[in-house]
């Protein structure tokens, strides 16, 4: 890590659904020397939703190879997905912001270390205490190279990356490895999975094809991109060439643009 990343104040996120201890988790950063801009959300949807959002500074960070945010302060019990689900979430990113637990309740603290939680706070905190938690944040990031593109994506390809859909109030975590073929509907993406089901997020089809290329998604069409090794026939249609998905004759549409790097990718290249 260069000496600017090491002098450089911290971006952070601060999650917590109770307006006071949110309120006090935030002042407390904020007096924190080592601390610049400090996000918040109250639950766990917001939390994600903030890492990823097109915020300049954050955007600029991930086109770095950096993570979205430094690190995220974050309390264990709150409704719909917990703190600790969110946490698993947060670590299968790649690269990760540094985890710090800030919660009322102490017998968590062995699976949230688990997870690669640099530290464990009890509320109410105190300066003092938070302090010491920001120089272990500052420790951790010390020991993490920024990767460039190339290696973030071929670590993303490795990683069996999840993406949190809203779904009836709640958020479901669905594992790139169960998705079929996505179709584009505006700045939206449906995933169809392999259960028969499909979950709208808000993620642009083009962003999903830089991030799954190496995980072995290929784009078959302005409107779709598919798990390659999920394609069972290509042929020629009416208008065109179309894939056939799985052994229940799913048929989607090849554009011409797409047609030879398609066969490229089914054949090898030869």
């Amino acid at each position: 890590m260069s000496a600017q990343q090491d002098t450089r104040r911290l971006l952070v996120l601060a999650v917590d659904d109770e307006p006071h201890g949110l309120n006090l988790l935030v002042d407390t950063l904020r007096n924190n020397p080592h601390i610049g801009r400090v996000f918040t959300a109250v639950d766990a949807s917001e939390a994600l939703r903030v890492l990823a959002s097109e915020d300049p500074e954050i955007r600029e960070r991930k086109d770095r190879g950096l993570p979205a945010i430094d690190a995220v302060f974050a309390d264990l019990q709150m409704p719909g997905l917990s703190g600790m689900e969110m946490a698993r979430v947060f670590s299968a990113m790649s690269p990760a912001p540094v985890l710090v637990f800030v919660t009322g309740h102490a017998h968590e603290a062995v699976n949230a270390f688990d997870l690669g939680a640099v530290d464990y706070l009890l509320k109410p905190c105190s300066q003092h205490r938070l302090d010491r938690a920001v120089e272990r944040v500052l420790e951790k990031l010390k020991t993490v190279t920024a990767p460039g593109p190339s290696a973030a994506a071929a670590a993303a390809a490795d990683d069996d990356e999840v993406i949190p859909v809203e779904l009836a109030g709640t958020t479901k975590l669905v594992p790139r490895s169960s998705v079929r073929w996505v179709e584009a509907q505006g700045d939206y993406a449906r995933l169809f999975t392999k259960d028969g089901n499909s979950h709208l997020v808000r993620i642009p089809l083009t962003q999903l094809e830089e991030r799954w290329e190496k995980a072995g998604f290929v784009r078959i069409h302005r409107s779709f991109l598919v798990a390659l090794n999920l394609i069972t026939e290509l042929r020629m249609g009416q208008g065109g060439y179309q894939v056939v998905i799985g052994n229940e004759e799913k048929l989607l549409p090849v554009s011409r643009r797409h047609t030879r790097e398609l066969k490229d990718r089914l054949t090898g290249g030869r």
